[in-house]
């Protein structure tokens, strides 16, 4: 699959029709579904509408948190496996007036809560670069679509790192723009104040074209952003001299001798050292590892907490499959308790303890207390600075069999730096920097809230400086 200004060309000049092109997807799509699993529907009838976009007849997939009328739409979760939504999302509407072409809705961790492809209901998502290795989540699927070259671009949801992060794994770009730049209307919310809408592809050029036609203010979504009226696509050139960016020192710190992640930190240098070449500035700052090492239970309690109270409607009354029994709290018992895979049961009774009055002000105030420290010692670093950058992950995918949902020292800060972007709202970006073991590791920016551009500019300009973009996921093993 080309990337979509390759697909625009051979659209003008006639040389493919925009029928051809989503039945192309949709071949490759039905293909690779059994090997890979990254859809949970796939779309047989074409249905674009002319526009004069450039993305007019461009096919793409939808994660499946992502509401479309008509269009089964599960959450990857067995308790709304038959749910038909009877409105769109936002993001939808914009890109069916653009004339995209929806090929199909993608697997994710259950409700988006999970880091590993392994929860959806309908199976594990697989890495196209290595069948026995996680893709990553919880957009696992529109990773995996991207990297397999089936769709140029799809979208996902970021809460934590959930694009950026299986963005590294497949070996693409996973770009979260500042909160509220993308309204967030139709999407299934997991925590409210975390989560954002993003964008997969091959190329920045690709993630910057997409956002501009998806961005603006939205009057179902309080919390969207008015469009600043910038066309990123078209700055992704300007001159990167003077630039500054930092990286974090603490989360470097490899006291395991870890020699895979000695690897990674081998390819952030080689990194490092391109961005001086590009007249970018990247300095050492330190941290308080205290702060840095609580931003994994902070992430935790805030988004338990919210979730659970977010899927209070998943009852099986109000919403999802219904559950058998002779009273309402009989059947909410059955309906969840079947609807659920065990990890979401376990974030929902940890969100419960965490709601209760009596565990509000230890739990969930303080670590909104303890985000705001991390946010602030953020802004004060972003007064000199234009960015983070930093390895987008702790090491390759990891092997199907690995649990991630445990806490552990190891890894601790380096594994979940990218929540910082959640944490402040702040415009985030992985793009692949090489392999390590043969796998694809990738490198994220994350940014001042609301300078997107300079973002997306930044990371074209170190993107193009390698040799990793528009590269299409073959099996290693």
């Amino acid at each position: 699959m080309k990337n979509i200004l390759e697909l625009r060309e051979e659209i003008d000049k006639g040389n493919v029709t925009k029928e051809e092109l989503f039945n192309n997807s949709v071949d490759m799509a039905k293909k690779y579904q059994e090997k890979y699993n990254s859809f949970v529907t796939i779309l047989d009838n074409y249905e674009g509408i002319d526009s004069n976009s450039i993305l007019s007849g461009i096919p793409y997939a939808m994660k499946d948190n992502v509401s479309t009328k008509g269009i089964l739409t599960t959450g990857s979760s067995n308790i709304l496996a038959n749910y038909v939504p009877v409105y769109d999302a936002t993001i939808y509407e914009k890109l069916k007036e653009a004339g995209a072409v929806l090929v199909g809705k993608t697997v994710l961790d259950e409700l988006a809560i999970g880091g590993t492809g392994t929860t959806g209901h309908t199976g594990v998502v697989l890495n196209p670069w290595d069948k026995t290795r996680q893709i990553g989540g919880s957009s696992a699927g529109s990773a995996a679509a991207v990297a397999l070259g089936i769709v140029p671009f799809a979208i996902g949801s970021d809460t934590g790192d959930s694009i950026r992060k299986p963005a590294a794994f497949g070996g693409v770009v996973g770009f979260k723009p500042t909160y509220g730049r993308i309204s967030r209307y139709g999407l299934f919310a997991f925590a409210s104040s975390l989560d954002h809408l993003g964008v997969f592809a091959r190329n920045v050029k690709d993630v910057a074209i997409v956002t501009d036609i998806v961005k603006g203010h939205d009057s179902k979504d309080m919390t969207s952003l008015p469009d600043d009226d910038r066309e990123y696509s078209k700055l992704l050139d300007n001159d990167v001299t003077g630039r500054k960016l930092f990286y974090i020192k603490e989360a470097l710190e490899n006291n395991d001798n870890d020699p895979e992640m000695e690897k990674i930190i081998e390819n952030f240098k080689v990194v490092i050292e391109k961005c001086k070449t590009l007249g970018i500035e990247v300095c050492e700052e330190s941290i308080d590892k205290d702060l840095l090492k609580a931003m994994y239970p902070t992430y935790k309690a805030i988004s338990c907490a919210e979730v659970t109270s977010n899927d209070a409607n998943l009852t099986g009354i109000h919403f999802g499959v219904r559950g058998e029994g002779n009273t309402p709290d009989e059947i909410i018992m059955d309906a969840r308790t079947k609807g659920f895979c065990e990890l979401i049961k376990r974030r929902f009774v940890l969100g419960s303890y965490i709601l209760q009055r009596e565990n509000q002000e230890k739990l969930f105030l303080n670590a909104c207390r303890v985000r705001r420290m991390i946010v602030d010692r953020v802004n004060e670093l972003f007064r000199e600075y234009d960015g983070i950058i930093m390895p987008a992950a702790e090491g390759i995918a990891p092997k199907l069999e690995y649990e991630s949902d445990m806490l552990s020292d190891k890894f601790l800060i380096l594994g979940n730096h990218m929540v910082i972007g959640n944490f402040g709202g702040y415009p985030s970006i992985t793009i692949p920097s090489g392999f390590v073991d043969n796998m694809p590791v990738g490198i994220n920016i994350t940014g001042r809230v609301k300078e997107d551009d300079v973002v997306l500019n930044i990371a074209n300009k170190i993107e193009g400086s390698m040799e990793y973009a528009n590269q299409v996921a073959k099996e290693m093993k």
